[in-house]
């Protein structure tokens, strides 16, 4: 990513001062700024003698990221992409993929997440490639060689890569999230957006699992928080009846199904 002194010939609003700021803050890059978290830093700003032009800096610097993006798409756009190039991909269970419209979307982020046993691994192991990664940076590592692998081969519907699994999200995340403060909210949010990306621009199906905690009262719930659960295009969730092989996934979020409905099926241990 550029450093924030390269940008300051063409926008005199990221000078010195705006780079002195930013540097108070350990940020240097466009890559540092896009990791920070951007509530914390407008705050920080709004302390400072000149707050109204270091508020002004920050808006200019969005701006400059964001043309470096595809522009956004029209609803009829997304629908057209949607018709000619996501289609859906079998879960090899007749059950799931009946409860799911014929089972799971390329293009979307799908999370699967359950407690330990419930059979999120067995369910994704099968017929896989794998990568071994121990934090969220070899990830990103992973998926930037991915990324970079899937340019080379050319144009939507060129790639033969169908499906990529992050299996478990939540353990390659959630330290990062304890103690780090909005750093570590922003690489969660990183990894997401990154991972969403990667599904829309090739027409992949991506999975990942994620792990249960104890809420109030003890009751299960999702790890990741709140933050998180915005991210996936859809939320599964995993469970198995205790004393057999009986597993039941049910909708905790889907853009076109309704919520709550349930499908049971038998996992092979």
């Amino acid at each position: 990513m550029a450093p924030l002194k390269s940008l300051e010939a063409r926008y005199p609003l990221l000078d010195s001062n705006f780079q002195s700021f930013c540097a108070s803050n350990g940020i240097f890059t466009v890559e540092d700024f896009l990791l920070h978290d951007l509530s914390v830093l407008t705050a920080f700003a709004e302390q400072q003698p000149n707050s109204d032009r270091l508020k002004e800096g920050i808006t200019q610097l969005l701006s400059i990221i964001d043309r470096q993006h595809q522009p956004w798409l029209n609803g009829l756009q997304l629908l057209e992409d949607a018709r000619q190039n996501k289609h859906v991909l079998s879960t090899g269970f007749e059950e799931i993929d009946k409860l799911l419209g014929g089972g799971v979307r390329e293009g979307q982020l799908t999370e699967l997440v359950g407690p330990s046993s419930s059979g999120k691994t067995q369910k994704v192991m099968s017929n896989i490639l794998c990568y071994s990664t121990f934090d969220i940076f070899s990830m990103f590592d992973v998926l930037q060689q991915l990324e970079n692998s899937l340019k080379s081969q050319g144009p939507k519907g060129d790639c033969k890569v169908q499906m990529l699994i992050v299996d478990s999200i939540s353990s390659l995340i959630t330290h990062v999230l304890g103690g780090s403060g909005p750093q570590g909210h922003a690489l969660m949010t990183a990894a997401g957006f990154l991972l969403k990306k990667l599904a829309h621009e090739h027409n992949i199906a991506v999975l990942v699992t994620n792990h249960m905690v104890a809420g109030e009262g003890g009751t299960l719930k999702p790890a990741l928080g709140e933050s998180w659960k915005s991210i996936p295009h859809v939320r599964l969730l995993l469970s198995r009846d205790p004393g057999n092989k009986i597993s039941n996934i049910s909708i905790l979020k889907h853009p076109s199904l309704a919520s709550g409905e349930v499908a049971r099926f038998v996992i092979d241990d």
